[in-house]
This record gives C-alpha cells, structure tokens and sequence, in this order.
C-alpha cells in the first residue's frame, strides 16, 4: 500500500509539474519568445526542483521521444531545393560553416576560463546553430545540459532582439518590404502525425543497431531527411503540438535536474558569457560578409544567412525584408546539421583533450 501511495504521488506530482510548464509555455508564447514549451518546461521543472522537497522523474520513454520527435522535426527541413542552393555555392558555404563551428570551439575555451565549467560544457554552451538539438543530447554527451539550455537560450534570445535592429540600421533594411506569403493548406494532421512515428521508431531502431551516438536523436533526423529527399513524406511534417509536446519533455527533464549549486555556477559565468555571446555574434557576421563576397549575396542575405541561432526568427525576419530567404535557409540548415552531426565527434576529442 505505502508503494502505491508513493506511486500516486508521484504521478500527481508528475501531472502537477506538467500542467505548470503548459502554463509557462502558454506566456512564454504570448510574450513572443523563441522556443517557448522548451523553456516553458524548463522554468516549471526548475521551480518544482528548487522549491519542493523530494524528486521528481520524467519517463524515460517520454524522453526518449521526445528526443526523436525533435530529430524528426529537424531532418524535415531538408528538401532538395535546399540542396541545389548549397551545391550551387558549396566550398564557400562550407567553408564559413566550418569557420563558425571553429569561432563556437574558441568560444567554448573562452567560457572554460569561468571556474566549474568543463570543456564539453563549456563547447556546447557556446556551438552556434541548432540550439533544441544541441541542449537534447547535452547530458547524452557529457555536458552540463542545465548550462547548456540557459547559455544556448541567452544567445538566441539576444539574437532575436539584436537581429531586426542590425538589419535595419547596419543594412538599410525595412520591416514589410517581402513578399506575402503565399497561403494554402499544409498537408494533413494524419499524414504528420504517422510521418513522425515511422521515422521515429525506425530511426530510433536503427541507430541503436548501428550504434550511433544519441541514436534518438540523430537516427530519426536522419531518417527524415531520407523520407523527404526520396519524396515519400510527400511533404508531410511533424505537428506543431507534437513537436510542442516533445521540447516541453525536454525542458521539464533538463528543468529538474536543476540545484541551488548550479544555479550559483551559472549565475558566474552569466557575465563572461554574455561577452563571449556578443563576441560571437560579432564574428559571425564577419563570416557573412565573406560569405556575401564569395557567392554575390547581398551583404543583408550573407549576415542573415551566418547570423548564429535563431533559424524561425532569421527565416522570418528574412521574409519581412525581401531578403533571399532560399539562400539564408539553404546555410542556416547546412549549419544546423553539421553542428549536430559533429557533436559526439567534438564531445569525444574534447574528453581525451582534457584527460591527456
């Protein structure tokens, strides 16, 4: 009797600490910042572990897919025109990708300088492009994902507010001068949702057969991007609730890991970040101007296209400009992957860098 009690308990508390994170998600959407269910869990779930005694667990099974919803949700932004884009400019693309992957390494040294940082951490919390991905397989990886998830969330969210103001003022850029969007309906809710299942648990069982690291993750994302290169998702993506759901498991799980010593350790190295962060940003549109140079982009299109983080509010800032939004997507989603994909890889050499 006292284990089902506990039991039931735990699932109250469970239910509870859910109910509070679609609350945080609901503001945080209102208020019109990024990413809100993944923050919108995490804030809940740091709440509930700072503020309430005894622990609180999310299901692995959860975890785990939400992790694969998030892969499958990312290896959809591939599609062939996106290819032809980068095949048409691909050493300078993949040259400034490289570029901003080595500026993310050295900002990641810079942040190690800051006391309880270790390096895998202090790389990850600093990787620009594909933020989500990277703060899923931050603890799968060896990194602090508590740190990670706030750090990745500082730069996006300076990014967004510091993005249509350097479009404006440094590029003469004006709000409203892009093509409407052209309407229609996207393909059925249906075909989504079994889009994201199949690839999901094929993705999932393949990758663990192959084993590959953060199998849940990285096996569905790529997984997509075969379906939709091969045309057999015809179009289909993942639901925006589905996909809502999985970041909110993401951030409950990174949210109740949280302690009052992390915090402390964060709450230092919030003042270098910052610089680091903006250093960053700084440097990244240096590699735009090179990028608009050695393709003929417009200076505007090659800042967008390197600004790092941030992919829905460059792409639509993009589009609210008249900025070549093909262009900007085609590098920001190129990024994205190789960020992705050479994580393991970077998590790997920086463990036997700092073990030898």
């Amino acid at each position: 009797m006292p284990v089902a009690d506990a039991g039931r308990r735990g699932a109250l508390d469970l239910l509870a600490l859910t109910a509070a994170a679609v609350l945080a998600t609901a503001g945080f959407a209102a208020l019109g910042l990024p990413s809100p269910a993944l923050f919108g869990g995490l804030l809940a779930g740091l709440v509930r572990a700072l503020a309430l005694p005894g622990p609180v667990a999310v299901p692995g099974v959860a975890t785990t897919a939400g992790q694969a919803v998030v892969g499958v949700a990312t290896g959809s932004l591939i599609d062939l025109e996106t290819l032809r884009t980068v095949a048409a400019n691909w050493l300078p693309v993949l040259l400034v990708t490289i570029g901003t992957l080595g500026l993310s390494l050295a900002a990641g040294l810079v942040l190690r300088l800051q006391r309880g940082i270790s390096p895998v951490t202090g790389a990850f919390s600093m990787i620009a492009g594909g933020a989500s991905g990277i703060i899923v397989m931050a603890r799968d990886l060896g990194a602090d994902a508590r740190m990670v998830a706030v750090l990745q969330y500082l730069r996006v969210l300076l990014i967004v507010v510091l993005m249509p103001v350097v479009a404006a003022v440094v590029y003469g850029a004006s709000a409203g001068s892009g093509a409407p969007e052209a309407g229609g309906d996207g393909p059925a809710w249906a075909a989504g949702l079994l889009f994201t299942v199949g690839c999901s648990v094929v993705g999932l069982l393949v990758g663990r057969l192959l084993r590959v690291p953060v199998a849940a993750l990285l096996g569905p994302m790529v997984a997509a991007v075969v379906v939709d290169l091969t045309g057999l998702g015809r179009g289909a993506e993942v639901p925006g609730l589905v996909e809502s759901a999985a970041f909110l498991v993401i951030g409950l799980q990174v949210g109740i890991s949280f302690t009052r010593d992390s915090l402390r350790t964060i709450g230092r190295a919030l003042p270098l970040a910052l610089v680091v962060i903006l250093a960053l940003v700084v440097a990244s549109a240096g590699l735009g101007a090179v990028l608009s140079a050695a393709t003929g982009a417009s200076a505007l299109d090659g800042y967008l296209a390197t600004t790092p983080g941030g992919l829905y509010a460059v792409l639509a800032t993009a589009s609210d400009i008249g900025a070549d939004v093909t262009f900007v997507l085609s590098v920001q989603v190129l990024r994205l992957f190789v960020m992705l994909l050479s994580a393991p890889l970077v998590a790997r050499w920086l463990r036997r860098s700092a073990g030898s």
